[in-house]
């Protein structure tokens, strides 16, 4: 296919003329992994996508933290829906809130842990998904423990919050 990524109805004209199975192929070229569907439509959809993607640059790292702070908010779907016809009973959809696995005694999105370190004040704000140190997001408080350490450490230990269970860690050294 030699068109240019610009000229998009002509390349989802080309791409509209391939079969499932090069569409596939193209597929995992452009997204560098398979893909299951065989849905001809949605695979050139993806495809065009993605090229368009490629060649402006997707989205934007604010824009990736935004959407994840949007689906932290959503409701999930605890149970399969309803089929037609059936009584308000125990096959009804079930909403809850998406729960990240943290206890309830776990700093909140938004609050900002504090822990002094060899005279030094450690600031880390907990993120719906992740935590910020110093400008940067890790996924835990143990990437972040031991970037300040350099040594392995449980990230709610050095940082002294309590644990799972709801006791307090013991202060293992400052």
């Amino acid at each position: 296919m030699n068109h240019t990524p610009d000229d998009i109805p002509a390349t989802v004209k080309a791409l509209g003329r391939l079969t499932v199975p090069e569409l596939k192929q193209r597929y995992a070229e452009v997204f560098g992994e398979p893909t299951r569907t065989n849905h001809k439509q949605y695979l050139v959809k993806r495809i065009v996508w993605r090229m368009q993607a490629l060649r402006e640059g997707g989205l934007s790292e604010r824009a990736r933290r935004r959407a994840i702070e949007l689906a932290d908010d959503a409701e999930i779907r605890l149970s399969a829906p309803r089929t037609p016809g059936a009584a308000n009973g125990p096959g009804r959809t079930v909403a809850a809130a998406f729960d990240a696995g943290r206890p309830d005694s776990f700093p909140k999105p938004g609050a900002v842990i504090r822990r002094e370190y060899k005279g030094r004040a450690i600031l880390v704000r907990v993120l719906p998904r992740g935590f910020e140190y110093e400008g940067e997001v890790y996924r835990s408080l143990t990437a972040i423990a031991q970037k300040i350490t350099g040594a392995h450490w449980n990230g709610v230990s050095f940082f002294r919050l309590p644990s799972a269970r709801g006791t307090k860690k013991a202060e293992a050294g400052a």
